[in-house]
């Protein structure tokens, strides 16, 4: 499968960051080095540069993270509360290398790589953002999934001391998510650590969060501390809440609305008008054939 790469900008036109003395030191800030590679552009399937970056304090200041609260301000606002050192992530089920495993020595073992994906929320909502991450395909090839593997179930940390929106039942916690396991392999997806050059500020969902392109942005979970390989379909989180709104696979498809709205548009964060929404969000050339004689309609 061919991903194609955009081109890079000039570094004049990006966040700039400073090298870190040690390796060790380089993981714990959130990987920080990598702001002295050059930011690209979204590229889109005919390879023209288009779509420029939402500004920083847009990206973090306007997010969809009930754990801190239901307004989009809330984040920003109350995840100072949240305490992404130490923190380690569970990995088990259908797999034969389950443990338990410190987010830092995830970075030492998976460097992060740049990557500039769009992000689109069912409220019609979008953002571009450079993300900071490494594939999760790399790290479910590390603990070798068994033949029996279908699915990847991925788990928010529930503690309300440290995220005071769960004090509040307006979800069932902790958060879920699912992907099936081609999906979860796939180039595109990723777990990211940073965000513009910087460590993954609390309210993006530090310091580990998935980030799956083409799909609807409650797909993306965040604060992962289990990731957890099993046979059957996870019960997410927002399909449990409300099935009829919010589907498993959640891909961004503009012939399929959301009940209360519709999904043939969207308003990029910084734009006025709206533009028509991509099938697959613009990543149809690559993942496309994932979907080959599936029902898009009755599995949304």
């Amino acid at each position: 499968m061919l991903i194609r790469r955009p081109d890079p900008i000039p570094a004049r036109e990006i966040t700039d960051e400073s090298l870190y003395r040690s390796r060790r030191d380089f993981v714990r800030t959130g990987v920080a080095a990598m702001a002295a590679v050059a930011m690209p552009a979204v590229a889109t399937a005919n390879g023209r540069r288009q779509d420029p970056l939402t500004p920083y304090e847009d990206v973090t200041t306007y997010n969809n993270f009930y754990e801190f609260g239901t307004d989009k301000r809330d984040p920003s606002r109350n995840a100072h509360t949240l305490r992404p050192r130490p923190w380690n992530v569970i990995i088990d089920g259908e797999v034969g290398k389950p443990g338990t495993f410190d987010v830092d020595d995830l970075l030492a073992r998976f460097p992060p790589e740049e990557r500039v994906y769009r992000l689109r929320c069912v409220e019609a909502w979008s953002m571009v953002i450079p993300w900071l991450g490494f594939p999760l395909g790399r790290l479910i090839d590390h603990v070798e999934p068994t033949s029996q593997a279908r699915y990847v179930e991925m788990v928010t940390l529930h503690d309300p001391e440290q995220m005071p929106g769960q004090r509040r039942t307006v979800l069932p916690w902790p958060y879920v998510e699912g992907l099936r396991l081609d999906e979860a392999r796939h180039p595109l997806t990723i777990l990211a650590v940073g965000l513009y050059g910087r460590q993954l500020p609390n309210q993006n969902g530090a310091p580990l969060r998935l980030v799956v392109p083409w799909k609807y942005g409650f797909k993306s979970v965040k604060s992962i501390v289990r990731i957890r390989l099993t046979r059957t379909q996870p019960q997410n989180t927002w399909f449990v809440m409300a099935p009829q709104e919010y589907g498993f696979y959640a891909n961004v498809n503009p012939e399929v609305d959301h009940p209360r709205w519709t999904q043939a548009r969207e308003r990029r964060i910084g734009e006025l008008r709206p533009r028509p929404t991509l099938m697959f969000n613009g990543y149809a050339d690559q993942v496309a054939s994932l979907y080959a004689g599936l029902d898009l309609r009755r599995n949304y």
